[in-house]
């Protein structure tokens, strides 16, 4: 009988222990993870500046009085791989009427960007990350992601995921300054 009741006792001290343990690791967790802000629609778009695979500088802010189609990406993403030409078709309709792209690579080689845009032919910016400073500030997942940016540097939809390039188009028509 006693041994059961030492059984017993042990059995609740370890169920205890464990459930202390959550509880503070729980605790912990949350007082000490950093705080991202989620931007949503109507927010003013973070600026940043990145480089793109000229050596050029691109600052978001510079682009204000233009719609910007914000476009992260990487050369392994298979769904990024298929809306790149279609991004790239759009551009060459709607540049001259103030709509930019600025593809964001996410923390991938010159080296294997560059591949990437030459064998795609592309001709809009592409800028990258190295540090996922802009990607943590946008708080992006998946990739590919797209946020559009109206004339104001306010955002104006966030798409996650493959576009088409009719849903592409739609986009840059609805980022188009007036």
């Amino acid at each position: 009988m006693a041994q059961t009741k030492q059984k017993r006792f042990i059995l609740r001290t370890i169920i205890l222990s464990v459930l202390v343990f959550a509880i503070v690791y729980t605790i912990y967790n949350n007082a000490t993870k950093e705080k991202v802000e989620v931007l949503g629609i109507g927010d003013e778009a973070p600026d940043f500046t990145l480089v793109d695979l000229n050596g050029e500088e691109h600052r978001l802010s510079d682009y204000k009085g233009q719609g910007v189609f914000l476009n992260f990406w990487g050369t392994w993403c298979k769904p990024c791989a298929k809306e790149m030409p279609a991004m790239d078709r759009q551009y060459e309709t709607f540049k001259e009427q103030g709509v930019q792209i600025l593809a964001v690579n996410i923390a991938q080689s010159d080296f294997e960007v560059q591949q990437f845009a030459s064998q795609y032919g592309l001709d809009f910016p592409i800028v990258i990350d190295k540090t996922k400073s802009v990607m943590e500030a946008y708080n992006i997942d998946p990739l590919p992601t797209t946020l559009l940016i109206n004339p104001e540097g306010k955002i104006e939809q966030i798409v996650r995921g493959e576009m088409t390039e009719q849903d592409i188009a739609g986009f840059m028509e609805q980022i188009r300054p007036e």
